[in-house]
């Protein structure tokens, strides 16, 4: 009898949608009774969006919040679900995997409602109808290639559950890959061409397409990535701001031909964002937080101005560039990250003194000494929110994306030193030195490569949520997150002193999140991933 009850509460998470969409008609039973009209179609993308990928106030699910996860940041409250996941103080009965698999698997059995419902509401213009139906199966796809990435194997259905699809056994994540990749190009090639002029986070063919060469690349399929890339590339609808900086601020936030993906106001009815209380410090009576704030790991992968590690630059000691992370860097490192010393709001930074909010040790504060300037402008610092518009994807990604592809095929072509070029070059860097057709680079092997294209890639994208993605398909998590997290350094007596904020770990198996108990419980055709 209790699986019983567990089917029918499976079926129900997939398959309802009443309390989904705000109803015109609050006495409607069934689904076509509210699902009408062209604005219907319009609002059920919009709520797909809203409550997975674009919520400004959802600290569990935004973004730049999970930066966390990763080597690159410290969360300081364990309920937003990063924290523990970056210390490794998790196990299969973990809140976080509860409610990242219930808010995909929720989602997705809504899609698959309103998808199989589609032809219902009327519309005059079919080809608005074919907008919107391609704009959710395409939320669909990328709804499984999240789940693949963290899960692995899972249950892979297209149509509205009923009591056998939520009896099946899981699908293994190759054979879901290798109908989600032909499958995303088919839905690519039915979307419009053009960004909408409103409502411009939804899909468009290339919005797609680069979404599509993301998860290819995550996922080794590299001739795949590298073809996107470049079709991309090639339709010559996005290129590099010219200002690095600007794009992360009031400046070109809303302005720009580098965001592809976006996550502006439109996409959460212009309700205020919060980047810069999650972010921000808490200066004065602001509303800064430091829920989420860079460590010294990420500090130090800041290369020099001449694109070098810091602990291979003629010109000056690492301990030099621990101590003065400003000394001969790479200008990202100042448009992206402050910390003690730096000036924010006309006032020096000192994370030491005690009667300032931001002492490192006060609750509000950053334990690392850092914070992220990337989303934090500082006409936000005495206002309750910002209307800021942020980007999900933008086309620096898909130039290190091609570049990445290609060094992986070995075959690392002229393309290839031109995508790290144009964003070495729009970084500001010293391209006397930076430049990697110079001589020096002639005889890079594949690993030297990567290992370039890995850093530019870490500090290109900093704070905009991809570095644990990254770790994790590097395999590299074993290594970076199994050291403490640190924060700033100073000398002290005469010696070096480095805050530190957590111990970290990362196990073999941790490359696969556990399904919680519930789950497997709800689920009778699920298996525990290895090793929990």
């Amino acid at each position: 009898m209790k699986k019983i009850i567990f089917l029918l509460l499976l079926i129900i998470a997939f398959g309802s949608c009443e309390d989904f969409l705000n109803k015109k008609d609050p006495t409607a039973t069934s689904f076509v009774e509210f699902f009408n009209d062209e604005e219907d179609l319009r609002r059920v993308v919009y709520s797909s969006y809203l409550d997975v990928f674009t919520n400004p106030t959802s600290r569990a699910i935004i973004f730049y919040m999970e930066e966390a996860k990763s080597d690159n940041a410290y969360s300081r409250v364990e309920g937003d679900h990063h924290q523990n996941i970056a210390n490794g103080n998790f196990n299969s009965n973990s809140t976080a995997f509860l409610y990242y698999y219930e808010l995909y698997m929720k989602h997705l059995g809504r899609l698959n409602t309103f998808i199989a419902n589609t032809h219902v509401p009327y519309v005059e213009d079919e080809s608005v109808r074919d907008k919107y139906t391609g704009i959710l199966e395409a939320l669909r796809v990328w709804h499984y290639f999240r789940l693949t990435m963290r899960w692995g194997d899972v249950p892979f259905v297209l149509e509205p559950a009923d009591l056998e699809t939520a009896r099946q056994p899981v699908t293994p994540k190759d054979e879901i890959l290798d109908t989600l990749f032909p499958l995303a190009e088919e839905i690519a090639a039915k979307l419009p061409t053009e960004e909408y002029t409103t409502d411009k986070y939804m899909f468009n063919r290339y919005s797609f397409k680069a979404l599509t060469m993301r998860y290819a690349l995550y996922n080794g399929r590299y001739e795949l990535a590298a073809r996107l890339a470049k079709e991309i590339i090639d339709s010559g609808k996005y290129s590099l701001h010219p200002v690095y900086e600007d794009l992360f601020t009031y400046e070109a936030h809303s302005t720009n031909n580098e965001f592809i993906m976006w996550f502006d106001m439109d996409s959460h009815a212009n309700s205020a964002t919060q980047s810069f209380q999650h972010l921000g410090p808490h200066y004065r009576t602001g509303p800064g937080q430091s829920y989420v704030v860079p460590t010294k790991a990420l500090v130090d992968a800041y290369w020099t101005a001449q694109g070098r590690p810091i602990d291979k630059c003629p010109l000056h000691t690492k301990e030099e560039y621990e101590l003065n992370p400003s000394l001969n860097r790479d200008p990202r490192y100042a448009t992206s990250i402050m910390g003690h010393g730096d000036m924010f709001y006309g006032e020096e930074i000192d994370i030491y003194n005690e009667n300032s909010p931001m002492h490192y040790q006060k609750l509000r504060a950053s334990r690392t000494g850092y914070w992220f300037r990337k989303f934090v402008d500082e006409s936000d610092a005495f206002k309750t929110g910002g209307n800021m518009h942020f980007p999900l994807l933008r086309y620096a990604e898909v130039l290190l994306t091609y570049a990445e592809a290609k060094i992986m095929l070995n075959q690392v072509d002229d393309l290839t030193k031109k995508c790290i070029n144009d964003i070495r070059r729009r970084a500001g860097l010293d391209m006397s030195v930076a430049d990697v057709t110079l001589p020096e680079y002639a005889n890079y092997t594949q690993q030297q490569w990567l290992e370039l294209l890995q850093n530019e890639r870490r500090i290109e994208l900093a704070a905009e949520g991809q570095r644990y993605d990254d770790i994790i398909r590097w395999k590299l998590a074993e290594n970076v997150l199994n050291k403490p997290a640190e924060g700033h350094t100073r000398i002290v007596d005469g010696k070096k002193e480095t805050l530190k904020v957590e111990d970290r770990s990362f196990l073999p198996h941790n490359y696969r999140w556990p399904f919680h108990e519930n789950s497997l419980k709800v689920e009778p055709g699920l298996i525990q991933n290895t090793g929990y």
